[in-house]
């Protein structure tokens, strides 16, 4: 594993808002292959021993609850999830915050939904504080191409670093045949043969 990849097995991950309410609003990527993207990237996560934190916001209004999937992958982490009261940017949330701050990583692999609003403010403010961000493009969307399209502009301007799902899986496997790589690539492989 060469350069930058090579750290990234030191991030930790924040998955954001992936409600099922919330993804139903998403029309710049197609539902599945976002759902899909956020669930390989939460299972290689849970194989690499990366800390996860989740959040979600409103869960009992038009929200909804984080998808099920994100519970069967990450038992754990989904019972230990943040649950905003609606604030915007997750990182103004200080239980969110602290969660964050006590993975103890400074680079941060970032998902969620929608770009436009769950995964833009959270990445500007882990920027201005500093931190290595990677967003992870694919594993969230907005409700249109437009917006998606500003939103990642946004965060890439600010320094974050900008990748689709498989990109980084390669990346962190960084190679197959190790055991944790043997593990990726079944994943991988399962999930893009659905």
């Amino acid at each position: 594993m060469a350069g930058k990849e090579k750290l990234w097995r030191e991030a930790a991950v924040l998955l954001i808002d992936h409600q099922v309410g919330t993804m139903s609003w998403v029309k710049s990527i197609p539902l599945e292959e976002m759902k899909r993207n956020a669930v390989m990237l939460a299972k290689t996560a849970k194989i690499l021993k990366l800390p996860v934190v989740l959040t979600s916001s409103m869960e009992d209004h038009a929200q909804g609850p984080l998808m099920p999937e994100l519970e069967e992958a990450l038992p754990q982490e989904f019972g230990a999830r943040i649950k905003r009261a609606g604030i915007v940017n997750a990182m103004s949330d200080t239980n969110f915050a602290a969660a964050v701050e006590a993975t103890g990583r400074k680079m941060l692999i970032v998902a969620g939904v929608t770009n436009d609003v769950c995964t833009v403010f959270p990445t500007l403010t882990l920027l201005e504080r500093g931190c290595e961000v990677i967003v992870v493009a694919d594993a969230g969307g907005s409700p249109g191409k437009a917006a998606d399209e500003l939103a990642l502009s946004r965060m890439e301007r600010a320094g974050a670093t900008l990748l689709g799902t498989n990109q980084l899986l390669a990346g962190l496997a960084g190679d197959w045949s190790t055991p944790e790589g043997m593990q990726i690539v079944t994943v991988l492989g399962a999930a893009l043969q659905a």
